[in-house]
């Protein structure tokens, strides 16, 4: 497997009010799944925009892709995923998580018990008939040389998937970071003591030096289209 072999999947826009935006202007948000064509059988991370009330349609105000369509670009169908990763189980990212009824869902144990607890999610894209929630506890490893790590900051139970590839890894970070950029200054932080700069200095979450030994080729994202390389 190659770093090519992973491959990026447009899966809609969303309009961030200003409500939730740091300075106070709506933002449009895209939404980003990935999928991994692993040798023992393709693996997907997030399923899109779930439809949900009312309220959410016009709070978000969202435009969808369907996965299928999605997926059809890329050369890909549903019915080949053999297991499902979500970074996290916000509407934006299991949205068409009940399409894989009977298949393997890969979540933190936390983090599903969090959005069975009630506002949080959407049920419905939660407690679906056949769902078949894998549940982990931190670290993983799920098919040979494809990592589950778990990523706390942006939810408690947030987990990035870091796929080794014969000419690199590439780690599919999800919201851990909104942007490549807020990513950028983490793993300079993290980085700061061995290159030399002394106290006081910025805080990287304990998780990216995790990410970082992994020596990443390349890092994505699930809100941002740049991708993080190293210098």
């Amino acid at each position: 497997m190659r770093v090519d072999d992973i491959s990026r999947l447009t899966l809609g826009t969303f309009v961030r009010p200003p409500e939730e935006t740091a300075d106070g202007w709506p933002r449009v948000e895209a939404v980003y799944g990935y999928l991994v064509r692993h040798p023992d059988g393709p693996i997907l991370l997030d399923t899109g925009l779930g439809i949900g009330a009312e309220d959410t349609e016009a709070w978000y105000r969202p435009r969808r892709v369907q996965l299928a369509d999605a997926l059809a670009t890329v050369g890909a169908r549903l019915d080949e995923i053999t297991i499902v990763v979500n970074c996290h189980l916000h509407f934006d990212h299991c949205g068409e998580n009940p399409r894989f009824a009977g298949r393997p869902i890969v979540c933190q144990r936390t983090e599903l018990d969090a959005a069975l607890g009630g506002d949080y999610t959407m049920d419905h894209l939660i407690d679906f008939a056949g769902s078949a929630y894998e549940l982990l506890d931190g670290e993983a490893d799920i098919r040979p040389g494809v990592h589950v790590v778990p990523t706390p900051g942006h939810v408690a139970g947030h987990q990035s998937l870091v796929v080794e590839c014969d000419d690199g890894s590439v780690v599919l970070a999800g919201q851990s970071h909104d942007t490549a950029s807020a990513w950028s200054a983490d793993a300079l932080a993290a980085a700061a003591p061995s290159l030399g700069h002394t106290p006081p200095l910025p805080v990287a979450p304990a998780w990216m030096t995790r990410l970082l030994a992994f020596d990443p080729r390349r890092v994505v994202f699930a809100h941002d289209a740049a991708v993080w390389e190293p210098a």
